[in-house]
């Protein structure tokens, strides 16, 4: 009897199988003097209105799928947005979306023929091409009905991720066996393999390297993997970073001498319900050693790199939250890092606009007033008031904030069945999806898990979900002060309230991260000791 794909592992294909692979090189001349106008003129974006059968997790939806560049620009393109960098005044315009229809998420028709036969794809060293792809064997068949089976595996071992690679005159296939479901099993990783997919292709020195990633979630998983070839001695070498484990390897890029590389990644996990789930964040591995930077450890912008470009002395990481520059020689000193978040805002009206101190509050708890010198204000995120009517508000900054008592409290027994990305407290509590700044508790776009099969996303307040009411947030994104925790309680005060979504008209720009000018220690480390 054969096995039929479950729905979750397709419905992952479907945007996985868009992954652009980068092309060999990224070298741009940027001894020509870049000029300004050649750089996009400003124009207003809005927040994209969603449609009623849409995922309104989508509008907040700024993962970075593609990087372009010329001499003038460097454009992050995300699904429905691009974010462009004016490298003469260094300045930022985002404009409509321009990301090729081949790097979008795919139909039915397309992912059932890239799961069954994946297409090769081709890369150039020295004039010839390499054509190259990832499969799973034994390999998936469509059945006369659609459904897409592949034969029962009683061996682990025989159940494989394979790497394919035709060389230049050649039509033989080589074949390097990456990892097996047993390789997978005896690390504790996965119970089985998730369908593997290659997310970037780069030449450095004299070989080519190869990243992949796989399918995650519901006991699907794999082994973070890079695969090289050296063209000169037709030999493959298989890197597999112990302590990524399972991560999955987004991109990469290298640096160093072709004898001593470095390898640049951008990690994640994903898992049911949650295609975007911290891990180790940027990642830099030579001959063994690890160095991860995360926003719990260094300036990085957001928690989850998704594309990277090298440049000289200079790596460009694009995240769903915002973009940081790296000079990757040192990058352990904070202060080579220049990074900017993307934001939403809206105008106020003059008479300003009630504010609520939780998401389905029907009395307003203050109003929101235009600041001196200030006429916009920034929207955070977007929710749901009513299930079956489907209005909702948006959640916005508010520098006076509110405050509130949880009967809830943390736990440090909770905390070690998570991953704790490096430089995280192992404290659980309502803010575990939130970092520490050195000032405040932060959480970046990138940080709001989508938690599908449990009806969005969690935040500060009452998590429950009755009826055709969502749960009763007091914030899903609003910076926090933690006042007090203990183990049974929480009292925090919140730094947002939420607005009637007709009141405003959201837009989308880019700002400079910001850093504090005083940095404190973490206030969980005292609930640790």
């Amino acid at each position: 009897m054969k096995k039929s794909i479950p729905v979750f592992g397709f419905v992952w294909l479907l945007q996985a199988c868009t992954t652009p692979v980068n092309g060999s090189s990224q070298t741009i001349n940027t001894s020509a003097k870049a000029k300004v106008e050649n750089c996009p003129k400003p124009t207003v974006v809005y927040l994209p209105e969603i449609k009623e059968n849409e995922d309104f997790l989508s509008r907040f939806d700024y993962h970075i799928r593609n990087i372009t560049a010329n001499q003038d620009t460097i454009k992050f393109q995300a699904l429905k947005q691009d974010f462009v960098y004016c490298r003469s005044n260094n300045t930022w315009t985002v404009q409509p979306g321009t990301l090729l229809k081949e790097l979008q998420p795919q139909n039915y028709q397309q992912s059932t023929k890239e799961l069954v036969n994946p297409t090769y794809k081709n890369i150039e060293v020295q004039g010839k091409i390499y054509k190259y792809r990832v499969v799973q064997e034994p390999k998936f068949t469509i059945g006369k009905d659609g459904s897409i089976t592949r034969p029962p595996v009683s061996n682990p071992s025989e159940d494989k991720v394979v790497f394919e690679l035709i060389t230049p005159n050649s039509k033989q296939v080589q074949k390097q066996t990456l990892y097996t479901r047993k390789d997978l099993q005896q690390k504790n990783l996965g119970s089985e393999i998730g369908v593997p997919i290659i997310t970037a292709a780069v030449i450095h020195g004299n070989r080519i390297y190869w990243s992949i990633s796989f399918e995650q979630g519901e006991g699907f998983s794999g082994i973070a993997t890079v695969v090289n070839y050296e063209p000169s001695t037709n030999k493959f070498n298989v890197i597999q970073p112990e302590k990524l484990g399972a991560q999955k390897i987004n991109d990469l890029v290298i640096t160093g001498e072709g004898n001593n590389p470095t390898l640049w990644m951008g990690t994640q996990y994903s898992g049911e319900g949650n295609p975007y789930i911290p891990a180790n964040g940027l990642v830099a591995y030579n001959n063994g050693n690890l160095r991860a930077y995360t926003v719990h450890n260094s300036p990085l912008v957001g928690a989850i790199p998704d594309k990277i470009r090298l440049e000289n002395d200079s790596l460009w990481v694009g995240t769903g939250n915002g973009v940081c520059q790296v000079k990757w020689q040192a990058a352990d000193n904070p202060q080579n890092w220049k990074c900017w978040r993307f934001a939403a805002m809206t105008k106020l009206p003059s008479q300003g606009l009630p504010l609520y101190n939780y998401l389905t509050n029907k009395t307003p708890s203050a109003t929101l007033s235009v600041a001196k010198n200030e006429e916009d204000v920034e929207v955070l995120w977007w929710s749901f008031v009513n299930f079956k009517t489907r209005k909702g508000r948006y959640e916005v900054r508010y520098p006076q904030g509110f405050s509130v008592i949880l009967n809830e409290g943390a736990s440090k027994e909770k905390a070690p069945w998570r991953f704790i990305p490096p430089g995280k407290s192992p404290v659980y509590w309502q803010g575990w999806e939130w970092h520490w700044n050195g000032e405040r508790f932060i959480r970046g776009f990138d940080e709001v898990a989508s938690n599908y099969f449990g009806l969005g996303p969690t935040g500060i307040g009452d998590n429950k979900v009755t009826g055709d009411s969502p749960r009763n947030l007091n914030a899903i994104r609003g910076d926090l002060d933690l006042i007090q925790l203990s183990p049974t309680s929480t009292s925090v005060r919140y730094y947002s309230g939420w607005v009637d979504e007709v009141t405003v008209k959201p837009y989308l720009t880019v700002v400079p991260q910001e850093r504090p000018k005083k940095v404190n220690g973490n206030p969980l480390e005292r609930f640790v000791q």
